[in-house]
């Protein structure tokens, strides 16, 4: 019993010890972090508030911020050198407050691991200065950096990229604001490159325009524009709009326009031939030359310079004529061809050849001298054609079958109303301007003409018709004739002269002769005269 009783003893002092030292080591850590406890990974292992504070405080004063550079160098600034130091909120209470006490055996075996939000605060003005007398922030280490390029071009390689210089250049404000977001943040490592602290390039290599511009002018650069003209043929490549090329500075590639204008203004200088003089060999063995030109080749600038750009864009290799705004029918010799009017206006005389082939000749009336309405002399393209007009004056209004129009409001057309073609009608008796035809003639025409069909019309002395120069002579004979007016004893030479003149004319002369019956009545009453005064 005595040995039981005595062992009872011992367990209860051991069990009231053990409790007495469990609930003195509970009441220590009511105040006092658990044993392995840390804050922010400080060890603040049975330390007060205070005294951890104090620890947390103390890293701050150890804090470093190491600043990597682009080339790898390395630099580093301290909390200590401007003025780090915390300003806590009520976190580190708090953990303390819902500490259990009781619980630090438990928490033997798993300690607290806290993160406070700890608030920090130091002199911006020191950071900055410190900054500033950083290697990284030396002028000579501030190389700026250059843009990705396009390079000069090379006839072997074309176009090609010329990679961006990344240089070593501090953008200062973003430098300062990571730097200041890193020490907030107690961060110790910041790269300059990752965190974009350094000035970029405008222009990087992966630039979707600039790639995009690359492209555009290799593109270009396979363009093989073959012009055949006739039977000759020009090629336009690289090796003449290569400079043309422009890229702007949004990389828009676009063609130089005084350039452009000047190799259409040569191709036109080359081709042209609607305002050159025309020389053409006449149906009377004579050749003329034409001087007032309006038909011919002639390139249309602005539908060429629109086709050749729509080509370099494209980078296209074809072979095809130019862009016209006036076409011709040949591009080798005449640029009339063998198919034309042939108008000659001395003559009186029109002839219609097709492939060289001579389709209709006739005698036409042009316009009337006398009134000064000449017919222009000149090469022109058929305006058009159509039947069934009125043609339309400020003292005539006329239907006709046939209108070809080929000078503006002047046009072969048929006339009925005339009973005779040819000779010299048109020089006191012709048309506005029109070339008359008989009307069976005019339908020939009609029918083997299109619009811009050549039409050439000239004069040329020598090539008066018989017919033409029998009528001016009765002409001149009819002028004598009425020249003589009331006839008396002094009518006599004028009469004389007059007879001499007609008597002088050939058959076919004196059959134009309009006034020879006034003619004859003047010399009937001259005879009276004379009787009557006995001479």
């Amino acid at each position: 019993m005595i040995k039981n009783k005595k062992l009872t003893i011992i367990i209860a002092v051991i069990v009231v010890t053990l409790l007495a030292i469990y609930f003195g080591i509970s009441f220590y850590f009511t105040n006092h972090f658990y044993i392995g406890s840390t804050i922010n990974g400080r060890d603040v292992s049975g330390k007060n508030i205070v005294a951890a504070k104090e620890i947390i405080q103390k890293s701050l004063d150890e804090y470093e911020l190491v600043i990597t550079e682009r080339d790898g160098t390395t630099e580093s600034i301290k909390g200590s050198d401007f003025s780090l130091e915390s300003t806590w909120n009520d976190e580190i209470d708090h953990f303390m407050d819902t500490q259990n006490g009781f619980a630090w055996i438990i928490k033997l075996f798993n300690p607290d691991n806290h993160r406070a939000e700890m608030n920090v605060s130091f002199d911006m003005e020191k950071l900055k200065e410190l900054l500033n007398t950083l290697p990284c922030m030396a002028e000579s280490k501030q190389i700026a950096p250059e843009s990705a390029q396009i390079s000069e071009y090379s006839p072997e390689n074309g176009y090609e990229l010329i990679p961006s210089v990344a240089g070593s250049q501090i953008n200062q404000n973003i430098f300062y604001s990571k730097v200041i977001e890193y020490v907030y943040g107690m961060k110790t490592e910041l790269d300059l490159d990752e965190t974009g602290c350094y000035v970029l390039p405008k222009i990087m290599d992966d630039n979707e325009d600039l790639l995009a511009a690359i492209e555009q002018l290799n593109t270009a650069l396979k363009t093989v524009i073959t012009y055949q003209v006739g039977e000759d043929t020009k090629v336009l490549d690289a090796s003449i709009f290569q400079p043309w090329l422009m890229v702007s500075d949004k990389m828009r590639v676009s063609i130089d326009e005084e350039q452009l204008s000047a190799y259409v203004k040569e191709l036109s200088s080359t081709y042209n031939t609607c305002y050159n003089k025309k020389r053409l060999m006449t149906s009377y063995g004579v050749e003329v030359t034409i001087s007032n030109s309006h038909y011919g080749w002639k390139v249309d600038s602005a539908a060429e310079k629109a086709a050749i750009v729509a080509s370099i864009m494209a980078g296209e290799q074809i072979t095809r004529d130019l862009n016209y705004s006036m076409t011709a029918n040949s591009h080798t010799g005449n640029d009339y061809g063998n198919s034309y009017v042939e108008i000659n206006l001395t003559a009186q005389h029109l002839f219609l050849y097709v492939n060289g082939n001579l389709v209709i000749e006739t005698d036409f009336v042009s316009g009337n001298l006398s009134k000064s309405y000449n017919t222009p002399t000149g090469a022109f393209g058929l305006t058009y054609k159509t039947k069934n007009a009125t043609l339309r004056g400020d003292d005539y209004e006329t239907p006709v079958d046939y209108w070809m129009p080929f000078a503006g409001n002047v046009g072969m057309h048929d006339a009925t109303w005339r009973g005779d073609f040819g000779g010299s009608i048109y020089k006191r008796d012709g048309s506005h301007g029109c070339v008359n035809l008989p009307h069976s003639a005019a339908k020939t025409i009609y029918e083997n003409i299109n619009t811009n069909f050549p039409v050439l019309v000239y004069e040329l002395s020598g090539t008066e018709s018989a017919k033409g120069i029998a009528q001016d002579q009765a002409y001149e004979v009819d002028k004598l004739i009425k020249a003589i007016g009331a006839v008396g004893i002094e009518s006599e030479g004028a009469i004389q002269s007059a007879r001499a003149s007609y008597d002088a004319l050939s058959d076919t002369a004196k059959a134009y002769v309009k006034h020879y019956q006034a003619l004859i009545d003047s010399e009937n009453a001259l005879s009276i005269l004379k009787e009557q005064a006995g001479i």
